[in-house]
């Protein structure tokens, strides 16, 4: 049985990385493109070897904006299903269709990579399923992968948060206790502050996660209140389940083309995989 410092079971963060780049090996994933319909049935097959049943939750979305008809997947691996305290691991696999920020105008309509803005949590919470699969947890964990996330453009914000305002009005009981968000968290220079909506509405979530991470001698993690983001933990905050949401913010290439994994690296996938991992650990239900 692997440990690492402050007593954190192990968490492999160059199989994460590999797990990052893998998805990028597919091109950008935004829905109805080919990229997207591939990374699907990666995806499912990588949580199916490390999870005792893969959900698939297909579903059509017309976006308020476009008009475009979007077949859309969220994807949810189920640990110890018949346990009735559960968790939710959540992060979104797809990726933005339009390089809106990008400072050369003529990127603005062309697909991200999204390393970072979508690939880093994903490959996370797939070496996490790997994690609990070798040491489990004698409670239900629930990774699901989100769609539909970044679709939207600024003003519409119906066309954002899809797949988790789709799964959360699906839940089933028994509802989770809590759930974990990550997003925007492979970066170089990866730096996560306490984001202020999950601080007031999900604060003792946050303070487990953030204790977690002083006893793991993480320090990406920093004790300050960050800019608040509008992320796949709101649908689940409005059903009254605390939810926090993990994201450094404070990207360079955040809506960019160069959102790619030379910009992201190992050791921040592994500084949130470990928190998380201590975080699963030191459960009591």
């Amino acid at each position: 049985m692997l440990l690492t410092a402050g007593g954190a079971f192990g968490f492999d963060q160059d199989r994460a990385f590999m797990l990052l780049e893998a998805q990028c090996a597919f091109g950008p994933r935004n829905p109805n493109s080919e990229g997207h319909e591939m990374c699907l049935r990666f995806l499912e097959r990588e949580l199916g070897y490390w999870t005792e049943a893969v959900e698939l939750e297909p579903f059509t979305y017309v976006s308020k904006n476009t008009g475009e008809e979007l077949h859309l997947t969220n994807i949810i691996g189920h640990i110890n299903p018949g346990a009735r305290d559960r968790v939710i691991l959540g992060a979104h696999w797809d990726t933005r269709p339009m390089a809106d920020q990008d400072p050369n105008p003529d990127n603005r309509n062309t697909p991200i990579m999204g390393a970072n803005d979508g690939a880093s949590g994903v490959a996370i919470l797939l070496e996490v399923a790997r994690q609990l699969y070798m040491n489990p947890v004698d409670f239900g964990v629930d990774i699901v992968l989100f769609d539909g996330e970044d679709y939207g453009e600024e003003s519409v914000l119906d066309d954002y948060l899809i797949g988790s305002r789709y799964h959360a009005r699906h839940l089933k009981s028994p509802l989770p206790r809590y759930g974990i968000l990550l997003d925007l968290v492979g970066d170089r220079d990866l730096r996560i502050p306490m984001e202020p909506t999950s601080q007031t509405y999900a604060g003792a979530v946050l303070e487990k996660c953030f204790a977690a991470a002083e006893r793991v001698n993480s320090k990406s993690f920093v004790r300050e209140t960050g800019k608040p983001a509008y992320d796949d933990h709101i649908p689940f905050l409005e059903m009254q389940i605390p939810f926090v949401d993990l994201i450094d913010f404070d990207y360079t290439y955040w809506h960019t083309v160069e959102d790619v994994s030379k910009h992201c690296s190992a050791y921040s996938l592994g500084e949130v995989g470990r928190v998380v991992m201590e975080v699963l650990r030191s459960e009591k239900f």
